[in-house]
């Protein structure tokens, strides 16, 4: 009797299972405590006042902000949080004034241009694309809300209800603040960000040799980016001013050298003994206990690698007793390196489709309503935000959340009195906030929820089903422009993040192999590569889960990020072995002449990322 083969079912394609995907992690309790302290309690002291409309903005604000509101220290919170609140504050006022003395079709051309400015200036990162969002939320609502208040007032009110959150932020402890060898109220986060590097380190020592290398020299670069942004945050001097804050920036410019010799170990591929790992994690448990670090085990010193190795956790261990302070090893982008940005390709592109996205959302918003408008172009705004996912994603969840959402809050709105039990659920909506930012789906819901009923208690009548219509012709709108054509080329954000990561790693191997000896600039270069790189690879990996319509624009690209990090990772292992030999072996120029001439065939490499033919000379030599 022939044997029954079991079917498997075909695996879903790439843009509908990232719809479906989910972040993990713990919940953030902190964020919880502050999100339902924020928007409720605002709202709930204008009512009380008799200026419930002021509330409502200061709400929306507060709400944003909490979006904002993403774990990390608090010095890098006043940037991610105050920077977007400003932007939203000047949309809120600009808003305001454009839709009291312009026409409709003055306004369309305003928020046209609007949209153009915010697109492209949203590609320089993750807190310029939050600033860019909120001018444009903030301008929809401004023009398409009425309200009594002047736009001067509502400006204020906008500012005043995110300043509340970003109070909160640096004012409330979070958990482990006070815990055991802590040490410091003012660390909320730094201490972890920089033990997640030792631990990084440490796990990709584990892996040296085996597949799993590669996406543990990957967690290291994430888990180093991590940690320099959180130390990175603005201050109001120039540098640390505290023994502690100067020690823990010691403790993250220790762990370089351990990164560059752990990932020179895994070019190499030879496994390394399982106490070489053991160093990096009693490091670890050190910055988080504030502690010492103790006695270090010392690798073996058969190879330059392994020598590097034991340097850096004898000067490591130097560095954890004496708090004099390290390098970040960041450099400030210029602003012509800005400007390049904004105005490249990947500027351009996004500029294009937003300006499309929120002038027509706000011309059709118009002409289907003479007043509470501000839904539609709204809605368009979020939906058109490359990193927030997909565009097909982003469209699925976002007519899926409001549907959710909307009707939840018709079934409260039916049961809950008003304005209190509205106010009740302003602040549950905004406490749940941090956590349903792990799907756009979710988060959507709880926003739906939060907005309708903060409008509500402003005097606007319930309206659950004509925002779900009003949201499902956003998602119409900006789904026809994201497919539409663009100046230039198509795929620019990608393309873009990849000629960076390229410039990235051959001014790295160009340093590496002209001044060897200046490690300074080398680690600031290696930094720079490997961030480049990430962000080139989350590019790429959000462009192939488009629909094939879109997806085929940046076929290739993956191809050309991994030869660059197999480059990027080769200079460091060339720069680890001229530390130690000042020459390199056959082995290291053959597979960077391999490298380079492999990169210079591929047909998706951008034009403008190459060695200098004196350079490459040297090599080949």
């Amino acid at each position: 009797m022939p044997r029954r083969v079991k079917s498997v079912p075909p695996p879903l394609p790439l843009w509908l299972s990232h719809a479906l995907r989910t972040q993990r992690g713990p919940v953030p309790w902190s964020a919880v405590i502050r999100g339902a302290l924020a928007a409720g309690p605002l709202a709930l002291v204008a009512v009380v006042a008799g200026r419930p409309s002021v509330g409502v903005v200061a709400a929306i604000a507060a709400m944003l902000a909490g979006i904002n509101d993403r774990p990390g220290g608090r010095r890098v919170s006043v940037r991610r949080i105050g920077v977007p609140a400003v932007a939203g504050a000047v949309g809120m006022f600009a808003g305001t004034v454009a839709g009291e003395h312009l026409g409709a079709v003055a306004l369309v051309a305003v928020f046209t241009v609007l949209g153009l400015v915010a697109g492209g200036v949203s590609a320089v990162g993750p807190v310029a694309s939050g600033a860019g969002t909120q001018l444009l939320v903030a301008s929809a609502v401004g023009a398409g809300m009425p309200l009594p208040e002047t736009g001067w007032v509502r400006a204020l009110a906008f500012l005043a209800g995110a300043g509340w959150l970003l109070a909160l932020r640096v004012v409330l402890p979070s958990p482990g603040s006070f815990g055991a060898g802590a040490g410091d109220y003012r660390f909320d986060g730094e201490r972890d960000a920089v033990a997640a590097v030792y631990d990084a380190i440490a796990a990709l020592l584990d892996a040296v040799g085996t597949e799993r290398a590669l996406g543990r020299r990957a967690a290291l670069t994430a888990a180093l980016d991590q940690a320099q942004d959180v130390l990175a945050g603005p201050r109001l001097r120039r540098y640390a001013s505290s023994a502690a804050e100067r020690r823990l920036h010691a403790q993250y410019a220790a762990a370089l050298p351990l990164a560059e010799a752990a990932t020179a170990l895994a070019w190499a591929g030879d496994a390394v003994s399982a106490r070489a790992g053991e160093g990096p994690r009693r490091l670890a448990a050190a910055v988080r206990g504030g502690g010492h670090t103790g006695p270090l085990p010392a690798p073996c010193r058969s190879v330059p690698a392994l020598r590097a190795l034991d340097d850096a956790l004898l000067h490591a261990a130097e560095a954890f007793d004496q708090p004099d302070g390290g390098d970040l090893h960041t450099r400030r982008r210029s602003g012509r390196e800005l400007a390049r940005i904004v105005f490249g390709d990947g500027g351009r592109e996004y500029g294009f489709r937003v300006a499309l996205s929120f002038g027509a959302s706000g011309a059709v918003a118009q002409a289907l309503h003479h007043t509470h408008w501000y839904w539609l172009p709204a809605t368009a705004v979020f939906l058109v935000k490359p990193d927030l996912g997909p565009l097909v994603s982003r469209v699925l969840s976002r007519a899926a959340g409001t549907v959710l959402g909307a009707l939840l809050f018709a079934v409260c709105a039916a049961v809950l009195p008003d304005p209190a039990g509205l106010l009740a659920l302003v602040a549950l909506s905004g406490a749940l906030i941090p956590v349903a930012t792990r799907h756009f789906a979710a988060q959507t819901a709880v926003v739906t929820v939060l907005v309708l009923a903060l409008v509500m208690v402003g005097g606007e009548p319930q309206a659950s089903v004509s925002r779900i219509g009003e949201t499902l012709l956003a998602c119409a709108i900006v789904l026809i422009v994201g497919h539409l054509p663009v100046p230039g080329r198509r795929g620019g954000t990608v393309h873009a993040r990849l000629a960076a990561a390229g410039g990235a790693a051959y001014a790295y191997l160009a340093h590496v192999m002209d001044q060897p000896d200046d490690r300074a600039r080398r680690w600031i270069l290696r930094r720079e590569a490997y961030r480049a790189l990430a962000e080139a690879r989350t590019a790429i990996a959000l462009a192939a889960a488009e629909l094939p319509a879109l997806a085929r624009h940046t076929e290739g690209t993956d191809r050309v990020a991994v030869l660059l990090e197999r480059l990027v990772d080769t200079t460091t292992a060339c720069a680890v072995h001229l530390d130690d030999t000042g020459r390199l072996t056959p082995r290291h120029l053959e597979r960077l002449d391999e490298l380079l001439t492999e990169l210079a065939g591929q047909p998706g490499m951008p034009a403008t990322v190459g060695p200098p033919g004196p350079h490459r000379r040297t090599l080949s030599a």
